[in-house]
């Protein structure tokens, strides 16, 4: 549906909203900006302003209140703004309402999400996913914010086509979305056909948040050049390698990163990549050990590893980047905490290789273990 060159070509200046209320602390809504601001940079966003509230009762109209919603139009009016992004998921009507009375283009955190992997997107089976995902996202927000389908200028943010011209719309995005649901529904038997082929084999699935450094531990641990990098959902593929250590083979997979409120279209969408987590044998957890709220994304992965059915699997805790950190004798501490509640953890980094030979024994030694359960006969040394 959108191909790299759709709204994030040129640089664009961005002001972001939050907001607090009983559940959500003030400070934690100042994180989740920073984050939502990482996420703008990723798709070449300049951010420049950064609006937050305590939320006691949402506005139906405009979720924000009057006085609030007064400010930020005030900025935009004195201001060079091209877009406004909200950290709260907004409905259709109050992403039109915001837009009109901002006049301006308004996502949220959602909408940029989806942007994001639509520009990441690199494989057929990616852009797919994306793009049903970004269909289903837009049917109930056609009014008020496309232009015809078919002229392809259209935008969110962007003033709505007449009614006819708003059913033909809905009926084109039905037929799309009935069409890359197909599609997908291929895909997923010639993956099933694939992970039936390596059936016999371990695998171990490499889990965990947006760029928590999964993909360079990918490298380390299999010898093969794989695309990483320092921005969120560098990775959307499903990566498939096959590893020996010293003569046990067994397959390492790396999977696309996890985040907070990641939009369900998108779960959707790429629950039959993420078979591979479902079908793995151990699960790596992968957490930025240097991150303050290491904790919390620990947390968001699990949920959404219950989500998709992939809860409950033998799973090793690898707490990277420590190479960040300074004090030795808090990661100590930590590690007897973690250990004594029942997990197996390990503190590494992937980035100065950093406990990584301890890693790779450890690797070995469970992935030998379900081996020799799998064929008792086999001699390994």
């Amino acid at each position: 549906m959108q191909d790299k060159k759709h709204r994030y070509q040129k640089r664009q200046n961005v002001v972001l909203v939050g907001n607090y209320t009983v559940t959500q602390s003030k400070e934690q809504t100042l994180e989740y900006l920073e984050e939502l601001a990482f996420l703008a940079k990723t798709v070449n966003l300049t951010v420049v302003k950064k609006f937050i509230q305590s939320l006691r009762q949402i506005n139906v109209r405009f979720l924000i209140g009057k006085g609030k919603l007064e400010e930020i139009a005030e900025y935009i009016a004195s201001h060079d703004i091209d877009l406004v992004i909200f950290d709260d998921e907004l409905s259709p009507k109050q992403q039109n309402n915001l837009a009109k009375e901002l006049n301006t283009p308004v996502l949220d955190r959602t909408a940029l999400i989806l942007d994001i992997f639509a520009v990441r997107a690199q494989t057929s089976v990616a852009k797919t996913q994306v793009e049903l995902a970004q269909y289903n996202y837009l049917l109930p927000r056609l009014t008020g914010l496309w232009t015809h389908l078919e002229r392809q200028k259209g935008g969110i943010g962007m003033r709505g086509p007449g009614e006819k011209e708003l059913e033909t719309d809905r009926r084109i995005v039905r037929d799309k979305i009935k069409r890359l649901q197909e599609k997908i529904k291929k895909i997923d038997k010639e993956q099933q056909v694939q992970r039936s082929n390596r059936r016999q084999m371990v695998r171990v699935a490499l889990v965990g948040y947006t760029n928590v450094g999964k993909s360079t531990l990918m490298n380390v641990l299999s010898h093969e050049k794989v695309f990483a990098e320092n921005k969120l959902f560098a990775t959307l593929d499903t990566t498939v390698r096959k590893v020996v250590y010293h003569n046990l083979p067994f397959l390492l997979t790396d999977t696309v990163g996890f985040i907070r409120k990641l939009p369900h279209a998108l779960v959707e969408s790429f629950k039959s990549t993420l078979d591979e987590v479902r079908e793995a044998d151990i699960l790596f957890h992968v957490v930025d050990f240097s991150h303050n709220s290491y904790l919390e994304q620990l947390e968001t992965v699990e949920k959404l590893l219950e989500e998709l059915d992939a809860s409950g699997k033998p799973t090793i805790y690898i707490f990277n980047k420590i190479d960040k950190l300074d004090a030795s004798e808090d990661i100590e501490n930590f590690e007897k905490h973690w250990l004594t509640k029942g997990h197996k953890a390990i503190f590494i980094s992937a980035a100065t290789k950093q406990n990584v030979s301890s890693l790779r024994q450890l690797l070995y030694d469970e992935v030998k273990k379900i081996h020799l359960k799998r064929f008792p006969h086999q001699m390994l040394y």
